[in-house]
């Protein structure tokens, strides 16, 4: 059975744990409304995505 030989310390366990942090998510300006939307994402507001109209905006029936 796998057990440790010395007590991990606060400082070394911590360490081990820098990386678990959430990460924000990114957001870009729309080139054709302004509004913030995700990377390489159709923009909800306005329905364009890299300079054309591909989708209708969220909310228009």
């Amino acid at each position: 059975m796998a057990v440790p030989k010395k007590k991990v310390s606060r400082s070394r366990r911590n360490q081990r744990r820098s990386h678990d942090a959430l990460k924000s998510n990114a957001y870009v300006e729309c080139d054709n409304c302004g509004e913030l939307h995700r990377p390489h994402h159709v923009c909800p507001a306005c329905g364009y995505y890299s300079g054309r109209a591909v989708a209708e905006p969220q909310g228009a029936v």
